[in-house]
C-alpha cells in the first residue's frame, strides 16, 4: 500500500476548481478576518486602554484560546474519519462557527463584570471577586478556542482535499487575502464604529485611554458608554461570520473534494485510528523540523498584535478609532504581498526560498517600526506597517504553500491540525509574550518608545533564527517518510 500516489487518475474526473470557487472559499476566511479583529484590536484595545486592565492579563486572556490548539490535531483526525451532515470537512466548519460566535459574546459581558470590578476598586488589584472573573473570562475563552479549532483545522484540510499541487499556491493566495480582506474592512469600520463611541462618551482631548500627555493621563471612554455599541458589535459580526461561511462552503465539498479518491480504494475511511495518524505524522524527522519553523515564525511574526494599538496610542497619540485602523494598514500590505507571491515569486522562487525571503524582510520592518517611533509621526508608521505587511504576506504564503506539501492525503486533517497545532499555540505564546515583554520593558525603561522597541527587537531576532531552521526542511525526505509509514499501517490492517 502507499499513500495517494496509489491512484494518481483517480481523481481525473472530478472538475476544477475556479477562480469564482477559490473566491467563494474565501469568504469563510472573510468571516474569521472580521472576526481576529473584534478579538486581538477592540477588545485589546478597550481592555488596555478603557477599562484600566493590565497588558499582562489582556493579553494572557487572549492568548488562552490558542492553547486549546491541541485539540485541533483530533478535529482533523475526526473528520478524516467521522462525516457530520454525510460530510468530512463542512458540517464541523458550520457547528464550530455557531458555537464560537456565541462564546465570544458570552466572553464580553465577564470583561464588563471585570471593569466594573476594576472601577469600584479604583484600579487593577488581585481581590477575589477580580480573579473570579478573570478566570471566567479565561474559561469562556478557552471553550471559543476548542469551537475555533473545530472549524478552522477542518476548513484548512478542505482546502487540500480539493486542490492539486498545479493549482494550490492560486487557492492558497485567494483564500487568505480574504481573510486579510476580513481584517481590513474589520479594521476600517471598527475605526469608524470606535470613533463614534468615542466622541459620545465625551473624551477629554483626542484620545483616551493609556495616553500619557505632559505626565497627566487623560480620562478613559465611560463603561455605559462602550457597553452597548460594543455588544452590538459582538452580536452582529459573528452573524455576519456564519452566514459567510454558510455562504462559502455549501456545495464545494461534494462536488470538489478529492479525499475519499486520494486514499487506498480497500481502505475504509476510519481505518486510520488517531493513533495510526499520530504515527505518521511522528514517521518523519521533517515533521519536528517544519514543526519548529512554524512555532519559530510565528512566534516572532506575532509578538507586537497584543501591543500595536497600544504603541500607536501611547507614543504617536492616536484615539482609538485611529489605533484599530493600524490593522487595516498592515493588512493592504498583507493583501498586495498575497497577491503578488501566489501568482509570481513562488512560481519564480520556489516555496523556501519564498518563505526564507519573506523572514529576512519582515525582520527589516520591525527596524522600520522602531525608527517610525522615534519620529513620533503617524504617518511614517503606517508607511512601515503597509511595507511590513508585505514582508508578511511574502513569508506567509511560503509557509503555507510548504505546509499544504508537508501533508499526506490519507490523514490531511491530521498533519493540517499538527500544522495549525503549531501555529496556535505560537500565536498563543506570542500573545503572551508581547505583553510580558511589554511590561518587562516598562519596568525598565522610562520611555515608552524603548519599552515598545524591545518587542520589536525580539521579534527580528526570532526571524533570523527562523532562517536558519528553514534551511533543513528537505519535502522529498517527508514524503518518503510519511508514504512508507501508511502503507505499513495499511499493511498491518489488512493482515490483522
Amino acid at each position: 500500500m502507499t499513500t495517494s500516489e496509489l491512484s494518481p487518475t483517480s481523481a481525473q474526473n472530478l472538475p476544477t476548481v475556479g477562480p469564482f470557487t477559490m473566491f467563494r472559499l474565501g469568504l469563510f476566511n472573510l468571516g474569521l478576518g472580521l472576526m481576529a479583529v473584534l478579538t486581538l484590536a477592540v477588545l485589546n484595545r478597550v481592555m488596555i486602554s478603557e477599562l484600566d486592565i493590565p497588558a499582562t492579563v489582556t493579553a494572557g486572556a487572549l492568548a488562552v484560546p490558542q492553547f486549546m490548539a491541541p485539540a485541533r490535531v483530533w478535529f482533523g483526525q475526526l473528520s478524516d474519519s467521522k462525516k457530520i451532515f454525510k460530510l468530512h470537512r463542512s458540517g464541523y466548519v458550520w457547528i464550530g462557527t455557531v458555537l464560537f460566535g456565541s462564546a465570544i459574546f458570552v466572553a464580553v459581558q465577564i470583561v464588563w463584570q471585570l471593569a466594573l470590578a476594576v472601577r469600584e476598586n479604583g484600579g487593577w488589584a488581585w481581590s477575589g471577586e477580580m480573579l473570579l472573573w478573570a478566570i471566567a473570562l479565561g474559561a469562556v475563552l478557552g471553550f471559543y478556542g476548542l469551537a475555533l479549532s473545530s472549524t478552522s483545522t477542518p476548513f484548512t484540510a478542505l482546502l487540500v482535499d480539493i486542490s492539486d499541487e498545479n493549482n494550490r499556491s492560486k487557492i492558497v493566495a485567494v483564500v487568505w487575502s480574504m481573510l486579510l480582506l476580513g481584517v481590513v474592512i474589520g479594521g476600517i469600520s471598527g475605526s469608524i464604529f470606535l470613533d463614534q463611541v468615542q466622541q459620545a462618551g465625551v473624551i477629554l482631548g483626542a484620545n483616551a485611554g493609556a495616553i500619557i500627555t505632559q505626565g497627566e493621563k487623560l480620562l478613559n471612554t465611560p463603561i455605559e458608554s462602550l457597553q452597548g455599541p460594543i455588544n452590538s458589535l459582538f452580536l452582529v459580526v459573528p452573524a455576519i461570520t456564519f452566514g459567510l461561511g454558510l455562504l462559502g462552503i455549501l456545495g464545494i465539498e461534494r462536488k470538489y473534494s478529492r479525499f475519499s479518491r486520494r486514499t487506498a480504494p480497500t481502505t475504509r475511511e476510519d481505518q486510520i485510528t488517531f493513533r495510526d495518524s499520530i504515527k505518521v505524522v511522528r514517521s518523519s524527522p521533517q515533521t519536528a523540523i517544519f514543526f519548529n519553523f512554524l512555532v519559530t515564525f510565528t512566534i516572532s511574526l506575532f509578538m507586537q498584535e497584543a501591543v500595536l494599538e497600544p504603541y500607536g496610542g501611547e507614543v504617536f497619540g492616536m484615539s482609538i478609532g485611529e489605533s484599530t485602523l493600524l490593522n487595516s494598514y498592515w493588512g493592504i500590505g498583507v493583501l498586495v504581498g498575497y497577491s503578488v507571491t501566489g501568482f509570481l515569486v513562488v512560481p519564480r522562487l520556489g516555496k523556501k526560498n519564498t518563505a526564507r525571503l519573506g523572514c529576512l524582510l519582515t525582520a527589516a520592518c520591525f527596524f522600520l517600526i522602531i525608527l517610525a517611533g522615534f519620529t513620533q509621526q503617524p504617518q511614517i508608521l503606517r508607511y512601515a506597517l503597509v511595507l511590513f505587511g508585505m514582508a508578511t504576506g511574502i513569508g506567509t504564503i511560503g509557509a503555507i504553500s510548504l505546509m499544504l506539501d508537508l501533508t499526506a492525503a490519507e490523514t490531511a486533517g491530521t498533519f493540517i491540525g499538527t500544522w495549525a497545532l503549531a501555529q496556535a499555540m505560537s500565536r498563543a505564546i506570542a500573545t503572551l509574550m508581547g505583553g510580558v515583554v511589554l511590561d518587562i520593558g516598562r519596568a525598565i525603561f522610562q520611555t515608552p518608545l524603548l519599552a515598545y522597541s524591545s518587542v520589536f527587537v525580539l521579534q527580528a531576532v526570532g526571524m533570523f533564527s527562523a532562517i536558519f531552521i528553514l534551511n533543513n526542511v528537505n519535502i522529498r525526505e517527508f514524503k518518503e517518510n510519511t508514504r512508507q509509514a501508511i502503507a505499513t499501517i495499511l499493511e498491518g490492517e489488512l493482515d490483522g
